[in-house]
């Protein structure tokens, strides 16, 4: 397969692949209030493309046909968590066919079981979900989460050192070993490493997707915490520093447009890692996880000068945040043309 790229998330997509919470989910102790969260993402994703809901059992499929929009495809698919971000396919093409990569997946770290996330992307290609266009990549040699990504769709990956160096993904790797793997494997021309940045309460250690993101091949949308009183602003200074330093392909400075640091939500005497950064690109919007907070406008606000020819919305995030997680990290994108 030669040519291959590694798509933009605002490349145009088929849908946006989803699991539903469940009782055997770390989110069983509030599952109603979950529920609904999800139940309003689903609606405002469909407005604008289908989603593919991954459901736990076939009475529950059931019972969510019933009351989902037709826009909605639901595959039964035993799941441990909703997590579709870290545990789905991700995808590179050329000009005519798609590879869906299969990379593996150990709960961050080996920080949660993630037996049954693991085998979720082979047994979506046994439903018959893909056309043939798709190819099958096994690459579950090495730990590789989603939201450990973050492209411009023309050969530059931005991550981050803390995650991918992490000793318990990929064990002794080097730096430069998982540069080049990552190079091969992703069809990139370059690999952007930011070494500082991190939100309290974060599981994944300093996934990309709460600090930094492509808005355009030469826009990145970060998180500015200008509060000297709050314990993420050397290390969030330090990240804007290291962002300022970065060039395009071209040699030009990045367009850079901050996001408020989101204010602090604690739960059980926790910071939890709220995030505007966590944002989900669909097709023709942008939708914008909100924390029921003032700041929440003001983030809005950002990403509409970053997205002008977009729909830019918020979106009630507050109850996934409560795991730890947001918008972004329960959805993975899937390119247009590669389903049936």
């Amino acid at each position: 397969m030669n040519n291959l790229l590694l798509p933009s998330e605002w490349a145009l997509q088929s849908a946006i692949l989803m699991a539903w919470p469940h009782e055997q989910t770390d989110w069983a102790y509030m599952l109603n209030e979950v529920q609904a969260c999800y139940r309003d993402i689903i609606a405002t994703i469909t407005r604008f493309e289908d989603v593919i809901l991954l459901v736990p059992n076939q009475r529950e499929k059931e019972k969510l046909a019933r009351e989902m929009s037709t826009r909605v495809r639901l595959i039964t698919i035993k799941t441990n968590d909703t997590w579709a971000r870290d545990f789905g396919p991700i995808f590179i093409k050329n000009d005519k066919n798609f590879v869906a990569l299969d990379f593996k997946f150990n709960g961050w770290g080996l920080k949660y079981a993630a037996d049954k996330d693991n085998l979720i992307n082979q047994q979506l290609f046994k439903t018959g979900l893909f056309n043939t266009k798709v190819n099958f990549g096994n690459r579950l040699n090495f730990v590789l989460e989603g939201g450990a990504l973050e492209t411009d769709g023309e050969g530059t990956l931005l991550t981050t050192t803390h995650c991918l160096l992490s000793p318990n993904r990929n064990g002794e790797w080097t730096k430069e070993k998982i540069d080049n793997y990552l190079k091969k494997q992703l069809g990139l021309s370059r690999v952007l490493w930011l070494n500082h940045g991190y939100l309290a309460g974060d599981d994944t250690d300093s996934h990309i997707d709460t600090l930094a993101r492509f808005c355009t091949p030469n826009t990145i949308a970060y998180v500015q915490c200008n509060n000297s009183q709050d314990e993420h602003y050397e290390a969030l200074q330090k990240m804007e520093c290291e962002l300022k330093t970065f060039k395009t392909a071209t040699g030009e400075p990045y367009n850079l447009i901050p996001l408020p640091m989101a204010d602090e939500i604690i739960v059980d005497d926790e910071r939890l890692p709220a995030t505007y950064a966590n944002f989900l690109i669909v097709n023709n919007a942008v939708l914008v996880p909100t924390y029921g907070s003032n700041k929440d406008q003001l983030a809005i606000k950002s990403l509409k000068t970053a997205f002008p020819k977009h729909t830019v919305q918020g979106v009630n995030c507050l109850p996934l945040i409560k795991q730890h997680g947001s918008l972004h990290c329960i959805t993975m994108q899937l390119p247009l043309g590669c389903l049936i």
